[in-house]
């Protein structure tokens, strides 16, 4: 199943899309797709709603943030063996983590703002967990019981503002639009094997990052059992697992976004985004 939000900002109506590949308006069946309505409940509710008697809306229309007002939205970092191969660093020995801010979360096709004093604003493809279910102090084998789906993120970054400027990394990764997800949410019982989905990043048609979560280092049922240990996961809640190789900052010469520039990201199964880069005027 593909769940998604569609319409103007602060606007969005919960949607589906259906086995013709068209999006159907389920506002008539939920309220939202957010801490109240993801969860295994609200799947079993669609899957008895005939399709046929839901209002159809127009693919022009803007696509939102898959995820309304989650409670978290926490990321894992240097997670993928390759990648930290390419910076250079140790593979963690545990998960890093991270925070990023709610209000960087943005619609999937939405435009990137580079923040004022930004020099080094940069791109990572990444596979979001969508929560669905609280977990608390959980088995890594309990873990897929509490996930409720997958989708793509971007997890823009400002390498100066998170590395360069003393401190934790949440201050390079929280800025407005730096958190695009979408298009959609697809529940975990249409993807087979999470652990082997190709990853895709390309700006302004150039392939930048390509890449397999299969060179996690901790995969996604360890990451969930690891994170309900220090914090209890909700509904809605927002993972994003880390990043393949091919970040700007591991280019020679080091890349970094400009305004004009366009991303187009894919992840196997879990549709595209595409972006386009403007300055903060």
């Amino acid at each position: 199943m593909k769940l998604l939000r569609i319409g103007n900002p602060n606007q969005e109506k919960p949607a589906v899309i259906d086995k013709n590949g068209i999006i159907k308006d389920l506002s008539s069946v939920i309220e939202d797709l957010n801490q109240k309505t993801i969860n295994q409940e609200t799947i079993e509710i669609i899957k008895n709603t005939d399709s046929n008697k839901l209002p159809e809306i127009s693919k022009k229309t803007r696509i939102g943030a898959c995820v309304s007002n989650p409670q978290k939205f926490i990321g894992i970092g240097l997670n993928y063996s390759d990648h930290a191969e390419e910076t250079g660093m140790k593979p963690p020995k545990e998960p890093i983590i991270f925070i990023k801010a709610n209000s960087c979360i943005s619609g999937p096709n939405d435009n990137v703002i580079i923040p004022n004093n930004s020099l080094k604003t940069d791109w990572e493809i990444e596979l979001g967990i969508i929560i669905g279910k609280k977990a608390k102090y959980i088995a890594e084998k309990e873990s897929f019981n509490h996930i409720f789906g997958f989708c793509i993120v971007n997890d823009i970054s400002e390498r100066e503002f998170q590395l360069e400027r003393s401190g934790q990394w949440d201050k390079g990764k929280g800025s407005d639009t730096f958190g695009p997800i979408g298009p959609y949410i697809v529940t975990k019982d249409e993807i087979a094997n999470v652990q082997n989905l190709n990853l895709k990043l390309k700006v302004n048609g150039k392939i930048m990052q390509e890449g397999n979560t299969k060179k996690m280092i901790f995969g996604v049922g360890y990451i969930v059992s690891y994170l309900s240990n220090f914090m209890t996961l909700y509904p809605g809640d927002i993972i994003t697992t880390g990043t393949p190789p091919g970040v700007g900052m591991a280019k020679k010469p080091e890349v970094f976004l400009k305004p004009g520039d366009e991303m187009i990201l894919e992840i196997d199964r879990l549709g595209f985004q595409k972006q386009k880069v403007i300055s903060n005027q």
